[in-house]
This record gives C-alpha cells, structure tokens and sequence, in this order.
C-alpha cells in the first residue's frame, strides 16, 4: 500500500513557518526548498482550471492565460502585509481572462459561478468586484478565490492550495498594463502607492476617463467633471511626459514559439530574455534555477495557448502600452468632444485647455 502524498513543503505549519523567516530575513535553504515545493504544487492546480476555463471559453471572444507568482513578488508581499501567512496566499496561482466588454464579463463569471465541481469559491460575489467599486489605484477588474479540491488520491494531497481568477475587459487590461509598465520603468509603484505621487494620481484620472469613454461606467473619481478631468490629467501628465515616456519604449519583437510555457526574465538593464518550454517540469525547473541566479530580476512563468496570447495577457513584460495611449487619447477627445485622427497627439488636441 502507497503512502499518502504529504502536502507540499511538509505540512501548513512548515510553509507558515518558512514564510516567516524570508519575512526576518534569516530564510535557511530548506526554508526556501520548502517555499519551492509549495509553489511548484500551484502548478496542478493551474492545470485543472486553465482546461476547465478553456473549454468553458471555447468559440467565445475571451483570452485565456495563467501565471505563477514570481518568488519576488510573493516575498514582497509578505514584507508589505506583515500579519499575512504564506500558506494563506491565495493570489500564488492565477487564471486571467480578458473580455470585450464589461456585459460578457459579468454573464460569463455569473455562469461560471453555477459551476458543478467540488473546488469552492472562498469570497462573496461582490467583495473583490472592483468595477463595481473601483479601488483608489484606478484599478478595475473582478477577483474570485477558489479553493482546490478533489477525490483523487493523486490530488488529495493538494487540497487547500488556493487560486485566483481575475476577469478583466481589454481595456481595463489596457491600464493594468500601463501600471505595470511605470513599476518597471520608473522607480514609483502606482500599484501600491509607492513613489511619486504624481503618478498615481495620473492614473487614477486615466482610469476615470477610460471607464467613462469607452464603457460608459464610473470610475475611481466619480465627483469630477468630465472637463475638470481631462484637464487635470493633461496637467500632471505634461509634468511627468508619461505618454511620451511610455510611447518611446521599445516592446520586445522577440518571437515566442507556441511552446505552451513561457518563461520571461526582465532584467533591471530593460532588457527581456524569454525561453520557452514544451515541458512544464522543464520550465519549472528552470524558472527555480533563474530565481536564483537572477535574484533582482522580475521572473515568471506563463502559459497560454499561442505566443501571440502571451503578449496579449502580459504586454508589461514587453513594455507595450500602446493600447493604454490610445485609449487615453480617444477617450479625452470623447468626453471633451473634440475629434481625434491617428496623427494627432493629446498635446495637439486639447492644447490650451488647461488655461481655460
């Protein structure tokens, strides 16, 4: 008779344990393997509900991608949220699912809700839904907990391991990739509300006018005019060069095989290095090993049907925001109804209003 499968690192108690060392900063090697194992395990339930997505998602317009949560970030975290456990992280292994519009969205994630399976949604319906109630940040989307549960004796083991499914319109992907972008090429965090101020409250506005121009819904700064808001954010925005800073990136041309696992290593230099994996073990591994080689660098591991849905679900990884520009730069010349070609530029358009 086999021995039951223990779950991943030991016990719950021995992964708490090894999060709160890289929180004190004196993580042992086998604090580390530990946290390796635990995260690797992610990747079982990965698999599960990205097949479980995809077929839900078959001949629909909805992009479809995983990720593994970099160990930088995961460490991060910790440091930043001090009474957080590491084996209560539930955001370690994550689905992301991009719709056309705000209306698909909420009818797939209301039917997917109905769902037989025994894996249980931890969170009510409305307490992650950040459309309804944006957060400060500008961020938009909708988050829902799962946790992994199953009869299988080769499964068992894993019960408990949480993931996270984020539903996300293009264009609010469109400024989550924005902000993404800004953490790596500058040294403020608007995602945390780290840094310059400035650009935080950039895009906020940003996110304001992308929710009222293009899916007509209130954003993070319902109390302001469409006027007082366009105007306000040409204001910080000329002070920052931020369009013109973002616009200037070159997005890496690198071709990505259809190769399913999808490794990409940002460097701090901007560089981008991507390998990729037909085997997820073989891209596990080598994620590991690149973690540590390359302890600043931003590391991770993704997965999507095609190359082209990897640039897609992650264009912050390829420096790309031309979708949030224009965006931004359309939905300006919206809600302050001035007409917009390709050729001309914010400054072009709306030059003046901010001494009216």
């Amino acid at each position: 008779m086999s021995t039951p499968l223990k779950f991943p690192g030991g016990s719950k108690s021995r992964v708490t344990r090894a999060g709160e060392s890289v929180r004190r900063g004196d993580a042992s090697q086998e604090d580390l393997r530990v946290i390796d194992e635990w995260r690797s395990a992610h990747r079982s339930v990965l698999n599960t509900f990205q097949s479980i997505l995809r077929n839900r998602t078959k001949n629909k317009k909805i992009a479809v991608a995983q990720r593994h949560k970099r160990r930088k970030t995961i460490f991060d975290k910790l440091l930043r949220i001090p009474g957080m456990q590491l084996v209560r992280m539930d955001d370690v292994a994550g689905c992301r699912l991009i719709f056309e519009n705000i209306e698909s969205l909420r009818k797939f994630r209301a039917d997917f809700h109905k769902a037989r399976f025994r894996h249980k949604r931890r969170n009510d319906a409305e307490k992650y839904d950040y459309i309804a109630k944006p957060k400060a940040t500008g961020y938009r989307g909708i988050h829902d907990i799962y946790e992994y549960n199953v009869n299988s004796p080769e499964g068992k083991h894993l019960a408990g391991l949480y993931i996270e499914i984020q539903y996300r319109t293009a264009v609010q992907h469109a400024w989550a990739t924005a902000v993404e972008v800004i953490g790596f090429i500058t040294e403020s965090q608007p995602k945390f509300q780290k840094g310059d101020a400035r650009y935080q409250r950039a895009m906020s506005l940003a996110s304001e006018i992308l929710s009222r121009s293009h899916e007509n819904t209130l954003g993070p700064l319902p109390e302001i005019s469409d006027r007082d808001l366009v105007e306000e954010f040409l204001s910080v925005e000329k002070e920052l060069s931020l369009l013109q800073t973002l616009r200037a990136l070159n997005h890496a041309e690198t071709e990505i095989s259809d190769k399913k696992n999808t490794i990409l290593n940002f460097f701090k230099s901007g560089e981008l290095e991507i390998k990729t994996f037909f085997y997820e073990t073989d891209a596990l591994r080598e994620l590991f090993d690149l973690e540590k080689k390359y302890p600043n660098n931003d590391v991770v591991l993704v997965r999507a049907e095609t190359g082209e849905q990897v640039r897609s679900a992650f264009r912050n990884y390829f420096k790309d925001a031309r979708e949030f520009i224009d965006l931004v730069e359309s939905g300006c010349a919206k809600l302050t109804g001035k007409a917009v070609t390709k050729k001309q530029t914010i400054k072009k358009i709306f030059k003046g209003n901010a001494a009216r």
